[in-house]
């Protein structure tokens, strides 16, 4: 590796650290913005704060003089955008600013805002591609996954004792995990745009459906709550006192309930919902991430976390790819995903 191209490394990985103080929820995805000069070193850096603000490499363009950033490099964790939505395409501004080279880890698979390289390309920019891709795509996962897929992501969780039930045979499932694990429970609802539950979920516990912190107050971000199915719901249920309006599906088409959610600007979804939904998700090939939480005790009985999923031979397992195991007080965390994606 030369010295040039190590310095591009670096920006690049400094360019992924920025982009991870922007939300991760929201329409738009995180991005981080270095702009160097024919040296190498930093004249600005940018990133996206959320939707309706300058996105990282207008950002970073901001904070230098009047044509500062002709003939510089801009490197960035996402191909620069190429469509007007709530602000103007990031490749125009690139343009507008007389960049001379950009330098991007990852494409942009979204049908309006993807096509910025072919624009910069057609200005007369260098354009390069791939510098620290897997890091940059890993980062960005759920945000691609969504885009790609033109629905949100949806993470599956549930919490079981080690043999795999969710509840005691009376129906109590309070609390079979401790705090800590409830608490990164909270933490991770206040990450997803929002939050899936079955009608016989809010039925059956009336949960409220939001993010809290340790003393019980209310998270600066809140999912936004959807049920999902056709019951009457009571006007008292819990989830009608929710800081975000609720969403009535009024329908048990799984798919098409998660485009239109995502024609709504949900791009990630927590679903928590029960064994009749998660099972229904997971058998539709819809989950796309699994929390798994498991205490340290034995319940026994038939209320099992998950129902049937449409395996009937081993053969037709789903397989998963496990991507951490983590400890929270006596609990255990497991994250995974799809070995492979069932259509």
């Amino acid at each position: 590796m030369t010295e040039a191209d190590a310095k591009i490394e670096a920006a690049m990985r400094h360019a992924l650290s920025l982009a991870a103080h922007g939300p991760a929820y929201g329409v738009n995805p995180q991005v981080g913005c270095v702009i160097l000069d024919d040296e190498g070193r930093t004249l600005a850096e940018g990133w996206h704060r959320g939707a309706g603000t300058a996105h990282a490499e207008v950002d970073a363009l901001s904070k230098l003089p009047a044509k500062a950033a002709i003939g510089s490099t801009a490197v960035v964790t996402l191909e620069p955008c190429n469509h007007s939505g709530m602000t103007g395409p990031c490749s125009e501004a690139l343009i507008s600013a007389g960049v001379a080279r950009v330098i991007y880890a990852v494409a942009d698979p979204g049908k309006y805002s993807g096509g910025g390289a072919e624009r910069l390309q057609a200005a007369g920019i260098e354009v390069t591609h791939g510098v620290l891709a897997r890091e940059a795509a890993d980062f960005l996962h759920i945000w691609l996954t969504a885009t790609s897929l033109g629905r949100p992501f949806v993470t599956v969780k549930w919490a079981s004792s080690l043999d795999g039930r969710a509840a005691a045979s009376d129906g109590t499932s309070q609390w079979i995990t401790g705090t800590a694990a409830r608490q990164r429970v909270h933490e991770q609802r206040a990450q997803a745009d929002a939050i899936l539950v079955g009608t016989g979920t809010v039925l059956a516990d009336n949960p409220a459906l939001t993010a809290r912190g340790d003393a019980g107050e209310l998270m600066a971000h809140q999912p936004i709550p959807v049920i999902m199915g056709e019951t009457p719901l009571p006007p008292d249920a819990r989830v009608f006192s929710h800081p975000e309006q609720a969403i009535l599906t009024g329908s048990r088409d799984l798919l098409a309930t998660l485009v239109v959610l995502f024609g709504r600007g949900i791009r990630h979804i927590f679903v928590e919902g029960g064994p009749t939904l998660a099972s229904a998700i997971i058998a539709a090939g819809l989950a796309d991430q699994y929390l798994i939480y498991l205490a340290p005790v034995l319940i026994g009985g038939e209320r099992l976390a998950i129902d049937t999923i449409g395996v009937d031979t081993i053969g037709d397992a789903r397989r998963l790819t496990i991507r951490t195991v983590e400890s929270l007080g006596e609990d255990i965390l497991i994250t995974a995903r799809p070995t492979e994606r069932h259509h």
